[in-house]
């Protein structure tokens, strides 16, 4: 694949990151396999999360090719990027086509891009198992594909839902990566998607608890994780906000569930 586009868009968003003096932190990048098909899961807090989340693979010569709601895709300026970086559209009312392309792409040794999620979360932290989809485990069961947690935290201080969007220069984003994770004998997606949640779950914890810019009064900052004392929507109200955005973006079921089917 020609990805000329893609490592054009890399060098603009390297740009913008230095126009907004974004103060960015890697660690564990050394966890991202520099050969090989490669199950990137991350979580999803920002409106542009595939700038950062990427970034680990890119230093280590990758690229990812994520998977993304097919609208995305229908924008005019955003559509274009998107097929020329060669990320994968997920049409929800024919999710199985999404999971033959990722498949295709796993196997051809590309690194695929998944957010568990589902859509962001409102709570910034990393939402309850129960909203926690199986692609990602699926989709590394079926490959034999090394399955990477990749957690990141601060950019939604930047464009996130709720109409939250800030210019202000400096802001502070961590990205770690984990250890990958491997399914065992006799384990089950839903088993090693517990495990993923956990290993997402905790590396976010940690980044919120060494953060350098905690505010001055957590408890009335809307980016604040209300589980750190912040003003970020509780558990119940967040469960809620996060429940009416992935009916919306759902529509009809399918999305990455359809990898269940498509890998047997």
């Amino acid at each position: 694949m020609n990805d000329l586009v893609y490592r054009i868009v890399i060098r603009l968003a390297r740009v913008l990151f230095r126009l907004l003096g974004l103060r960015i932190e890697l660690s564990g990048v050394a966890h991202v396999p520099t050969s090989g098909g490669v199950v990137l899961a991350a979580n999803h807090s920002s409106f542009v999360d595939f700038m950062i989340a990427g970034l680990p693979a890119v230093e280590r010569g990758r690229l990812v090719r994520f998977m993304a709601k097919q609208s995305v895709f229908g924008s005019a300026v955003g559509g274009p990027l998107m097929r020329g970086m060669g990320h994968i559209p997920v049409d929800r009312r024919h999710g199985a086509v999404a999971a033959r392309r990722a498949l295709s792409a796993l196997q051809r040794g590309e690194v695929v891009g998944v957010y568990p999620e589902a859509t962001i979360g409102h709570a910034f932290t990393v939402k309850e198992r129960a909203d926690i989809r199986r692609g990602a485990a699926y989709l590394a069961m079926a490959t034999g594909a090394p399955l990477v947690p990749v957690a990141h935290w601060g950019l939604h201080r930047v464009w996130t839902v709720g109409g939250h969007l800030s210019l202000l220069r400096g802001t502070a984003i961590e990205v770690v990566v984990g250890e990958p994770l491997f399914a065992g004998p006799g384990e089950t997606p839903d088993q090693l998607t517990d495990r993923l949640h956990a290993a997402l779950a905790t590396l976010v914890d940690g980044v919120v608890r060494r953060y350098p810019q905690r505010p001055d009064d957590p408890e009335h900052t809307w980016w604040w994780p209300a589980a750190h004392g912040g003003g970020a929507p509780g558990p119940e109200v967040a469960s809620g906000l996060d429940g009416d955005a992935v009916r919306r973006a759902d529509g009809v079921p399918g999305g990455l569930r359809a990898v269940t089917r498509a890998t047997g």
